[in-house]
């Protein structure tokens, strides 16, 4: 029995500590392929999804992407990794816990404004007012995007841990109700949570990969 409606997203499992989130270095085992002799088509497919993603954030980056492809490559396969393993029965879903989300948008937030501010102050300064703004505007134009930069790793976090727990929410909705109808609306209901993973895949294959672009489009701001 749940306590509230909320507890499933709850990581603990005891008083002392918690093993949910372990089930974030679980798909860890599942990495190596390339010490596999043969190729299969489990590394097919991921080396495909890699190298266009390479071959769109490399274009997004411009000249100066400098081995930053790589970085936003891996951060779109850890997110992949862990929306998926959110879905199995009984793993605890990381991504929908807003700790775990604001601890990945943070730093990397912070390191690029640093980087920004100290390699390119100039044009850090002109970001902030946007080309042909009324110089009555200005201060307000500095305010905004000031603001809308200080909020970033805040939508980052807030986006991919509120879809993530959307979809799990309503499927929990739906599993509760289960056991007191009868077998012509349970089948309904069966075919409805078989839908909504179907749909929860979908959204946990876009969720990373809007993380990982929105990374790269503001890393693109701060290098270009």
């Amino acid at each position: 029995m749940m306590t509230n409606l909320f507890s499933t997203f709850d990581p603990a499992t005891s008083m002392n500590y918690s093993m949910n989130w372990l089930s974030s270095l679980i798909g860890m085992l599942l990495i190596p392929y390339s010490f596999w002799t043969l190729p299969n088509r489990n590394k097919v497919v991921i080396n495909m999804i890699m190298t266009k993603l390479h071959n769109e954030f490399k274009m997004l980056l411009g000249l100066n992407s400098k081995g930053m492809t790589l970085m936003t490559v891996s951060l779109f396969m850890f997110i992949l990794m862990n929306n998926f393993l959110g879905l199995m029965p009984y793993i605890f879903t990381s991504t929908s816990h807003l700790t775990f989300s604001l601890t990945m948008a943070l730093p990397l937030w912070l390191s690029m404004m640093l980087f920004g501010w100290f390699k390119n102050t100039n044009m850090m300064f002109t970001h902030l007012v946007p080309s042909g703004t009324p110089s009555v505007l200005m201060p307000f134009m500095v305010l905004i995007e000031t603001i809308s930069n200080i909020i970033r790793p805040g939508s980052l976090a807030v986006r991919l841990t509120a879809n993530m727990i959307a979809g799990h929410l309503l499927m929990s909705l739906l599993g509760n109700k289960s056991t007191d109808i009868n077998n012509m609306i349970l089948s309904i209901i069966i075919i409805i949570q078989m839908m909504l993973m179907m749909f929860e895949a979908a959204v946990a294959i876009i969720q990373a990969y809007v993380f990982s672009i929105l990374t790269t489009l503001y890393t693109s701001e701060v290098m270009n």
